[in-house]
Parts: C-alpha cells; sequence; structure tokens
C-alpha cells in the first residue's frame, strides 16, 4: 500500500501512519496474503486418442420433479470429444440400475 500511495502522496512518518492503518483495517488484515489459501499445483490433463476413453461425469441433484418423476440429471462428458448425453434419474442416481451401466 505504501508504494502505491508514495508515488501521489507525502506526509511525515507517512510508511508508519500506514502501517499503523493497515494494521487496524479489518478488510486489509482479511485479503491479506497470508491469509489467503494457496493456490493448488497446476497439473496438466492427459488427452484421450479415442472418443469415448475417458470421461467426466457429475450429477444435477435436487431438482423439482418432472411429469415422470426425475429429479436429478447425470451428466457424463467424452474428454474428448466434449460431446455430453445427459439422462434424468429419479431420487437418489445411485440405484443399482446406474451403478451396472458404470
Amino acid at each position: 500500500m505504501y508504494r502505491d500511495l508514495r508515488e501521489v502522496y507525502w506526509w511525515n512518518s507517512m510508511k508508519k501512519g500506514i502501517a499503523e492503518f493497515v494494521v487496524k483495517c479489518p478488510n486489509c488484515q482479511q485479503v491479506k496474503v497470508e491469509h489467503q489459501r494457496p493456490n493448488g499445483m497446476a497439473q496438466n490433463i492427459e488427452i484421450p486418442e479415442w472418443k469415448w476413453e475417458m470421461i467426466n461425469m457429475d450429477f444435477i441433484t435436487g431438482l423439482p420433479r418432472s411429469h415422470k418423476q426425475h429429479n436429478s440429471i447425470w451428466v457424463i462428458v467424452d474428454r474428448m470429444t466434449k460431446s455430453s448425453p445427459l439422462f434424468a434419474c429419479k431420487d437418489y442416481p445411485f440405484n443399482r440400475g446406474l451403478c451396472q451401466v458404470i
């Protein structure tokens, strides 16, 4: 903060005054770098050679029931083509039939 302000303003004991202000400022204390979680390590994602060789899956749950009583969506994404079929599911999606498909 001192470096930014010194380009525009100056007063006696400026550095000390800014340090005292920052210590008392709740917002300044919350956004301090040492109070932030460290970023995760970036990892390369392997690109598959064939369609449907690697997939990502997720469930969208807690939806209002449809006329067929579906309230969840099973999302599967092919990592190569990015195509994404969606499947409507009833209640808790981890039923026996779905587990057999996986």
